[in-house]
């Protein structure tokens, strides 16, 4: 059967580009500044720069080479990713200043505002990786406007009305942006949809640029957890550094083992190996805050891969079947699943730190005790 092509895009697409960038230059000619304190915001500059250009390499190569794999939709996948980050980024700096226009009439941005802004564009690439290839760039643009503006919406109830910190309420993205991509498939949803499609295919050539985006995201995962982390506890980066990266080895090792055994045959899959290794990354970003020492992220890395992997071999189908949400490039069991049992594993860990923290209070106490009972005038003398 011939594939069916959208009308041409001319009257729709070109329009709204032009609109949406001229009213981004009228409110960035009158409302915005750059930061001009340059003695303090120097050294953030000299310090955030290098791992800036690994969150923007992760942006727009890293998920712009993962959108790559379909075999009818690879070339437009990672042109439609790059314009989507662009006015992603735009309106993320716009929507994250509004407070700060509140108060002061600017809206001033230096370097740390523009990488909270490509997370915010990162959010909005992963829920689009749930309806890959079901959307023309209009489709796209809206939701990335719209997937931004919720984003940025939850970040602030969370930090205002639940005192939850900013580095907390950035890295829960992971399951904001996964469920919210499963609302817009679940809309997007037509009859027909449980067949087979046939533009859903992927061939060795656009595995291989799919499989390099994946390398890229590997490579500077690390920079990702680690550029908002507060650098004033000393080690405190060095840490979220060494952490993500175990998490990411140990998810790689175990999607591959958990790959051979879920497979019929005892092959393993490739595809499961590139998506499931970074469900480690996702769940170390979640649970970054409360994760002190190495050993911690091993088991964390080690869970999120066994669950990412099972659930893109099997939940894929079952979330089409049951809940009528045709997950394209399996968003839910890449950061969805993983982002919830980061969040399990920062909830326990803290629950685990407030009670070796009571045992040594208690410690204390009782020691102090004892030595009052053995040396009852030492305490009379004080």
């Amino acid at each position: 059967m011939a594939p069916q092509y959208a009308p041409s895009l001319r009257s729709r697409l070109a329009p709204m580009l032009l609109v949406l960038q001229l009213g981004f230059i009228l409110i960035y000619a009158f409302y915005i500044e750059i930061e001009s304190n340059v003695k303090v915001y120097g050294i953030t500059f000299s310090n955030l720069y290098p791992e800036f250009q690994d969150v923007n390499v992760m942006v727009i190569l890293g998920f712009g080479y993962m959108c790559t794999f379909l075999v009818r939709y690879g070339f437009s996948g990672s042109g439609f990713n790059l314009l989507v980050a662009v006015i992603a980024i735009q309106w993320a700096i716009i929507l994250n200043g509004i407070e700060n226009w509140y108060y002061r009439g600017k809206i001033r941005i230096d370097l740390k505002s523009l990488v909270v802004a490509e997370m915010c564009a990162a959010s909005a690439l992963i829920s689009i990786g749930v309806v890959l290839g079901k959307t023309n760039p209009v489709h796209l643009i809206l939701i990335a406007l719209l997937e931004v503006s919720g984003f940025v919406l939850n970040e602030w109830l969370l930090q205002t009305l639940l005192k939850v910190p900013p580095l907390n309420s950035i890295m829960l993205l992971h399951i904001f942006t996964a469920f919210f991509g499963l609302m817009l498939t679940r809309i997007l949803y037509r009859k027909g949809s449980e067949q087979p499609f046939e533009k859903e295919k992927v061939d060795r050539k656009t595995g291989l640029f799919s499989i390099l985006g994946t390398l890229f995201l590997c490579v500077f995962w690390p920079s990702f957890n680690s550029v908002l982390v507060d650098n004033r506890t000393p080690g405190r980066r060095l840490g979220a550094v060494l952490s993500t990266y175990l998490a990411l080895a140990v998810s790689a090792v175990t999607a591959a083992a958990v790959s051979s055994l879920s497979s019929p045959e005892g092959k393993l899959n490739p595809i499961h190996l590139q998506s499931c290794m970074l469900a480690g990354g996702v769940s170390i970003g979640v649970s970054m805050p409360a994760v002190h020492q190495p050993w911690e992220a091993l088991p964390i890395g080690f869970t999120a891969a066994v669950v990412s992997t099972i659930g893109f071999r099997y939940l894929k189908s079952h979330m089409l079947l049951a809940f009528k949400c045709h997950d394209t490039c399996a968003v839910l069991s890449t950061h969805g699943l993983p982002g919830l049992l980061g969040w399990l594993a920062h909830l326990l860990l803290q629950i685990k730190d407030c009670d070796d923290h009571n045992s040594q209070k208690a410690y204390h106490l009782l020691a102090q005790y004892t030595r009052r009972q053995k040396f009852p005038h030492l305490a009379v003398q004080k």
